[in-house]
């Protein structure tokens, strides 16, 4: 398998040609012209964290949604999750965005119950060879091994699963108690 930070971990998507990440945009004269994210502040009394947002799938993502996924716990007075729910989203934003590169990701981050929840949705296609679907499969889990290592430390949970019917892909999550 190559080295190469751009290499696909799944076979089928490895074969195929990897397309151009997404374009930079034009940078805008006017910064007061750009959108400014709203975060509830700390101490709000309402149902709590429920944030979610679409990444080009690219490594590169990772880095994005980890500087989210910080803003996001400290702006909700959840900061002793940072350290997990930062490794656990640069993981699977990095692998998921591996096993479909080029295709957008799909992350979740909530807050409910004394935990915070973490999905990863990625338009990974099912294959129909069951050879070929063992070994993707295989590839995935184990690319993840250092995220099974924080999630097991902090006590909590993880797993991958095909998304429910109509969506198609996969769904990675993170379960992170208090």
């Amino acid at each position: 398998m190559p080295s190469s930070p751009r290499a696909a971990l799944c076979p089928a998507a490895a074969e195929a040609r990897m397309p151009v990440p997404y374009p930079y945009p034009t940078p805008q004269t006017n910064p007061q012209s750009y959108p400014r994210p709203y975060l509830r502040p700390k101490g709000h009394s309402g149902r709590g964290l429920a944030l979610s947002f679409t990444l080009p799938g690219d490594i590169r993502s990772a880095f994005i949604a980890r500087t989210v996924v910080v803003a996001a716990l400290e702006a909700h007075g959840l900061a002793p999750y940072v350290w997990p729910a930062t490794h656990a989203v640069d993981e699977l934003v990095a692998v998921t965005a591996r096993m479909s590169p080029g295709k957008e990701l799909y992350v979740s981050l909530r807050q409910r119950d004394d935990a915070v929840r973490l999905l990863v949705w990625d338009q990974h296609p099912h294959h129909a060879e069951p050879d070929l679907a063992t070994l993707c499969e295989t590839r995935r889990r184990r690319a993840l091994w250092l995220l099974a290592a924080v999630v097991d430390d902090w006590g909590g949970e993880w797993g991958v699963s095909e998304a429910s019917s109509p969506h198609a892909g996969i769904k990675s999550w993170v379960v992170l108690p208090r």
